[in-house]
């Protein structure tokens, strides 16, 4: 897994507005049930759009977006027991995220989600645990592809690259498995297919999203 420099570097706090709305339907669904993992103080997600592109990509897109970051903070098992955790969501363009790829990974080229782990604690015990950061253009396409809503797929980006700020990685094939497993039991959940069985194409970069 890239490191990457501390959060809000280049995320939310680039000067977009944190986004509120309506709650989405299928976020009710999200939270419903026993979490996965052990039960934790409901972490806070602030979202940052930058791409207008994604008031419209589908219903209810920040709400919904939000709600699936909760969950894979709460369902991974590594949330903070005691104090709320933070994360933010960057919703950006390939231009954009070609320039963070660019200058963090030395890759000249756009990618689907890229993960930005900071883990500095907070006052309460929770902790800032990073940026995640999505490219629409990258994001659609794939989903056109795959044979998949951008709804659906958007959620499992989100998932990978939540699960990266709280250390999962897929570096070597042990790791990847779990981390894969996870992904799919947090999108089972949530209502959302295995975005890895076979007919459904997986994302590039050897079965995995291109978090880095």
């Amino acid at each position: 897994m890239t490191e990457f420099p501390p959060s809000r570097r280049s995320g939310p706090e680039r000067g977009a507005l944190e986004l509120e709305e309506a709650e989405h339907p299928r976020a009710r669904d999200v939270g419903g049930g026993a979490p996965l993992g052990t039960p934790a103080p409901r972490p806070r997600v602030a979202i940052a759009c930058e791409a207008t592109g994604w008031r419209r990509a589908f219903p209810h897109p920040f709400s919904f977006l939000r709600e699936v970051a909760c969950q894979a903070v709460i369902g991974s098992g590594r949330a903070s027991p005691t104090g709320v955790d933070e994360v933010s969501l960057l919703l950006t363009d390939d231009a954009h995220q070609r320039d963070l790829n660019s200058q963090w990974r030395g890759i000249d080229s756009p990618t689907n989600v890229l993960s930005f782990p900071d883990g500095s604690p907070l006052p309460d015990g929770g902790r800032l645990l990073g940026d995640v950061v999505l490219a629409l253009d990258t994001c659609r396409r794939e989903a056109r592809e795959q044979g998949k809503s951008l709804a659906d797929h958007t959620a499992h980006m989100v998932v990978h690259g939540v699960l990266h700020l709280l250390g999962f990685d897929h570096e070597e094939a042990e790791e990847a498995a779990v981390m894969e497993s996870l992904e799919v039991r947090l999108l089972a959940a949530m209502g959302i297919a295995d975005p890895y069985a076979e007919g459904l194409a997986a994302p590039r970069g050897e079965g995995q999203p291109e978090s880095g």
